[in-house]
Protein backbone atom coordinates (compact mmCIF):
# COMPACT_ATOMS: atom_id res chain seq x y z
CA UNK A 1 0.00 0.00 0.00
CA UNK A 2 1.19 3.80 -0.89
CA UNK A 3 -0.41 6.68 0.94
CA UNK A 4 0.84 10.11 1.24
CA UNK A 5 0.56 12.09 4.07
CA UNK A 6 -0.35 15.83 3.03
CA UNK A 7 1.09 18.65 4.95
CA UNK A 8 -0.36 22.31 4.36
CA UNK A 9 1.28 25.59 6.03
CA UNK A 10 -1.53 27.35 7.57
CA UNK A 11 -1.05 31.20 9.42
CA UNK A 12 -2.68 29.41 12.60
CA UNK A 13 -2.52 25.74 13.46
CA UNK A 14 -4.93 25.42 16.20
CA UNK A 15 -7.53 27.60 14.22
CA UNK A 16 -7.31 25.77 10.85
CA UNK A 17 -7.79 22.60 13.33
CA UNK A 18 -10.59 23.30 14.79
CA UNK A 19 -11.84 24.59 11.25
CA UNK A 20 -10.95 20.75 9.62
CA UNK A 21 -12.44 19.13 12.63
CA UNK A 22 -15.47 20.83 12.08
CA UNK A 23 -15.83 20.40 8.72
CA UNK A 24 -14.88 16.67 7.94
CA UNK A 25 -15.22 15.53 11.70
CA UNK A 26 -11.80 14.33 12.12
CA UNK A 27 -9.79 14.48 15.55
CA UNK A 28 -6.46 15.77 16.64
CA UNK A 29 -3.25 13.55 16.73
CA UNK A 30 -1.11 15.60 17.74
CA UNK A 31 -1.91 19.22 18.37
CA UNK A 32 0.65 22.56 19.55
CA UNK A 33 0.70 25.42 18.03
CA UNK A 34 3.47 24.25 15.05
CA UNK A 35 2.20 20.95 13.90
CA UNK A 36 -1.02 19.10 13.76
CA UNK A 37 -1.82 15.48 12.70
CA UNK A 38 -5.48 15.45 11.20
CA UNK A 39 -7.34 11.87 11.82
CA UNK A 40 -10.29 10.03 11.16
CA UNK A 41 -12.26 7.51 12.91
CA UNK A 42 -9.93 4.91 11.84
CA UNK A 43 -6.94 6.39 12.84
CA UNK A 44 -5.92 7.44 9.67
CA UNK A 45 -4.20 10.63 8.68
CA UNK A 46 -6.33 13.25 6.64
CA UNK A 47 -4.22 16.03 6.85
CA UNK A 48 -0.98 17.50 8.28
CA UNK A 49 -0.69 20.91 9.61
CA UNK A 50 2.41 23.06 10.05
CA UNK A 51 2.96 26.59 10.90
CA UNK A 52 4.69 28.82 8.44
CA UNK A 53 8.29 29.37 9.02
CA UNK A 54 7.82 27.19 12.18
CA UNK A 55 10.68 25.13 11.22
CA UNK A 56 13.48 24.82 8.07
CA UNK A 57 11.25 23.46 5.66
CA UNK A 58 12.07 25.21 2.16
CA UNK A 59 8.67 25.14 0.91
CA UNK A 60 7.19 26.74 4.11
CA UNK A 61 9.56 29.51 5.10
CA UNK A 62 7.47 32.44 3.28
CA UNK A 63 4.02 33.19 4.32
CA UNK A 64 3.94 36.44 1.80
CA UNK A 65 3.67 34.42 -1.26
CA UNK A 66 0.37 33.35 -2.51
CA UNK A 67 -0.54 29.67 -1.56
CA UNK A 68 -2.25 26.84 -3.22
CA UNK A 69 -1.00 27.64 -6.64
CA UNK A 70 -1.05 24.40 -8.41
CA UNK A 71 -2.58 22.54 -5.35
CA UNK A 72 -5.83 20.78 -5.33
CA UNK A 73 -6.64 19.50 -1.52
CA UNK A 74 -8.99 16.62 -2.60
CA UNK A 75 -11.17 14.47 -0.11
CA UNK A 76 -13.20 11.35 -0.55
CA UNK A 77 -15.79 10.88 2.03
CA UNK A 78 -18.23 8.52 2.97
CA UNK A 79 -20.87 10.79 3.79
CA UNK A 80 -21.13 13.47 1.26
CA UNK A 81 -24.10 15.45 2.80
CA UNK A 82 -23.13 15.37 6.60
CA UNK A 83 -19.84 17.28 5.31
CA UNK A 84 -21.91 19.79 3.01
CA UNK A 85 -24.26 19.86 5.99
CA UNK A 86 -20.88 20.74 8.50
CA UNK A 87 -19.72 23.56 5.79
CA UNK A 88 -23.27 25.21 5.92
CA UNK A 89 -22.71 25.10 9.54
CA UNK A 90 -19.30 27.01 8.98
CA UNK A 91 -18.32 30.68 7.78
CA UNK A 92 -16.70 29.21 4.91
CA UNK A 93 -15.87 30.57 1.16
CA UNK A 94 -18.10 28.07 -1.32
CA UNK A 95 -16.73 27.80 -4.63
CA UNK A 96 -19.60 25.71 -6.35
CA UNK A 97 -22.06 23.66 -4.51
CA UNK A 98 -23.02 20.37 -4.65
CA UNK A 99 -22.85 18.91 -8.42
CA UNK A 100 -22.38 15.85 -10.27
CA UNK A 101 -18.82 16.02 -12.00
CA UNK A 102 -18.87 13.77 -14.78
CA UNK A 103 -15.15 12.94 -14.89
CA UNK A 104 -15.07 11.22 -11.57
CA UNK A 105 -18.70 10.31 -11.89
CA UNK A 106 -19.57 11.53 -8.29
CA UNK A 107 -20.98 14.01 -6.50
CA UNK A 108 -18.76 17.02 -5.04
CA UNK A 109 -18.81 20.82 -3.68
CA UNK A 110 -15.57 23.14 -3.70
CA UNK A 111 -14.51 25.40 -1.17
CA UNK A 112 -11.92 27.54 0.66
CA UNK A 113 -9.81 27.02 3.76
CA UNK A 114 -9.27 29.64 5.99
CA UNK A 115 -5.31 30.22 4.24
CA UNK A 116 -7.62 29.96 0.73
CA UNK A 117 -6.61 26.29 0.29
CA UNK A 118 -8.97 24.97 -2.39
CA UNK A 119 -10.85 22.03 -1.18
CA UNK A 120 -12.71 19.40 -3.43
CA UNK A 121 -14.78 17.30 -1.50
CA UNK A 122 -16.64 14.20 -3.81
CA UNK A 123 -17.93 10.96 -2.29
CA UNK A 124 -16.32 8.04 -2.90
Amino acid sequence: MIRTETIIAVKDVAGSSIWYQALLGCDSGHGGDTFEVLRDADGTVVLCLHKWAAHEHPTMRNPEIPVGNGIILYIKVFDLDKIWDNAGKMEVNIEEEPHYNNNSGKMQFTLRDPDRYYLIISAM
